[in-house]
């Protein structure tokens, strides 16, 4: 009897430390990416146990190895159709980026999940990952099972926030949405047969920005007069809204029990109207009270996600802009490691350590030449923001204020700072001038870029080696 109350005691304890655990989702969509291993050293020093990656990155999986952080590694939506055509070229994959990692024991990686795809049935991609999202999820379990992991590692799909839906916006009425209903239960019977949980993304934020029925208070956990009531169930704010239209959803299919994993939740810091440092932080301290209260939802009492991943640990200049502008913006930390604003994230204080020992390249920065003819500076600023990142300069955000030709010199000097400063980047027909005095303006933050080692482009070399191997792979299979 004394053992099973020992036995009973530890489950009861690992299930609550299991329930309040709080990730991150580390991007490398930069230009100038921090380097890995002080990534890893932030994780670190900010107690962040949790890191859900969205590739397999090497450089990134080195840095991770012996930190004992728990990993999900991504394969980006990229790889669905090769990864769906053959067990083989799954168990290549397996090979090269889980196996090689997870072996060499407490030096290695604590590899939890492989997440198939980046959100591959968002909207906006229409149908066009549909097809082999699920035969990549078997095929990785597959080659998991061949080299003895597929109790270590667990096989998961991201899905979208707009994957379900509710007309009403009542939780009550969720489901999901009529195109991925068949999909959504291959998906989830594979899942509910292997013992996986469901991956989701919430977004209070883009729900906000595109719903003008919901509040600001009540998307930030405020107290608030405009509580919603869905029959006897009452909702105080968007995410247990959210989440228990989610619970509908899967109810509604038949899997009234499956467990939910927060693949992806955040508030951004700039790039559209209430998209702030000061918002981001209400909506991070009430989603973390939240979630340690242990409290849940309305439909699942005392029973929050499994995990939570925080979207986003760092800013990224190169992330996709199709929902908006602020999606370069998600970051807990700048994209330099510094942070934002406070939140305990697990390091048991209000404040969060900073990146360390960060290289810039020199102080330099590029504006416009106020003794040169301006009449064309607009369309130069244009052309450079065609590949550099300036949305800040959007509407609602940090440098949507600054006067022109202010506005000119952001624009230039993220193009200049894009190219690594290299005297021709800062050229613009000779509107160009490279200065040392920092024209940063107010919360307008003038670019200055890290300087990257050279060990990212010997990953770039790797990835287009491994791209090769992975298309020969699958030409050889197709003559099979």
């Amino acid at each position: 009897m004394l053992l099973n109350l020992c036995l009973f005691f530890l489950l009861s304890t690992a299930i609550s430390i299991t329930a309040q655990a709080i990730g991150v989702n580390w991007g490398t969509n930069s230009s100038h990416p921090l380097p890995p291993d002080k990534v890893v050293e932030l994780l670190k020093s900010n107690k962040i146990t949790k890191v859900k990656l969205f590739d397999a990155n090497p450089l990134v999986l080195q840095a991770l190895s012996g930190s004992n952080i728990g990993v999900t590694v991504g394969i980006p939506n990229s790889m669905l159709k090769s990864l769906n055509s053959s067990t083989k070229v799954a168990e290549s994959w397996v090979h090269d980026n889980v196996t090689r990692y997870v072996s060499s024991g407490s030096s290695g990686v604590r590899i939890e999940y492989v997440a198939i795809g980046d959100e591959p049935f968002q909207q906006s991609y229409g149908e066009q990952y549909h097809p082999f999202v699920i035969g990549t999820a078997m095929n990785i379990q597959t080659a998991l099972a061949r080299v003895s992991l597929a109790n270590q590692v667990k096989v998961v799909v991201p899905c979208s926030y707009d994957s379900f839906q509710s007309e009403s916006g009542l939780p009550s009425k969720g489901h999901f949405r009529l195109d991925l209903n068949k999909t959504m239960i291959e998906l989830l019977t594979f899942l509910s047969k292997h013992h996986s949980p469901f991956f989701v993304t919430i977004s209070p934020f883009i729900i906000f920005h595109q719903n003008k029925n919901i509040s600001l208070d009540f998307s930030l956990f405020k107290e608030t007069k405009h509580s919603r009531n869905d029959g006897h169930k009452t909702y105080k704010n968007s995410f247990d809204l959210g989440y228990d239209t989610l619970v509908t959803a899967l109810s509604t299919v038949g899997f009234p029990q499956m467990d939910i994993v927060v693949a992806s939740i955040g508030w951004p810091t700039d790039g559209a109207t209430n998209a702030t440092s000061s918002t981001a932080e209400t909506f991070m301290k009430g989603l973390v009270v939240h979630l340690r209260s242990k409290s849940g939802t309305p439909l699942r009492p005392r029973n929050p996600p499994l995990e939570t991943y925080i979207l986003s640990l760092l800013d990224e200049d190169q992330r996709s802009l199709v929902t908006g502008n602020f999606e370069r913006h998600w970051g807990v930390f700048t994209f330099d490691g510094q942070a934002k604003y406070n939140v305990d994230l697990g390091q048991g204080s209000k404040n969060l350590a900073n990146a360390q020992y960060v290289e810039y390249l020199s102080s330099k920065w590029c504006v416009v030449n106020n003794n040169k003819d301006l009449s064309n500076a607009t369309a130069s600023a244009l052309d450079a923001c065609s590949s550099a990142d300036c949305t800040a300069l959007s509407p609602g955000g940090s440098c949507f204020n600054i006067s022109w030709p202010a506005n000119i010199s952001y624009a230039f000097n993220n193009y200049y700072q894009l190219h690594d400063q290299s005297a021709d980047s800062c050229d613009f027909g000779g509107l160009g001038l490279i200065t040392t005095v920092d024209p940063s303006v107010g919360n307008c933050r003038f670019r200055l870029e890290l300087r990257t080692s050279h060990s990212e482009s010997l990953y770039g070399t790797y990835l287009f080696k491994w791209m090769i191997s992975l298309t020969l792979n699958t030409i050889i299979h197709n003559f099979m």
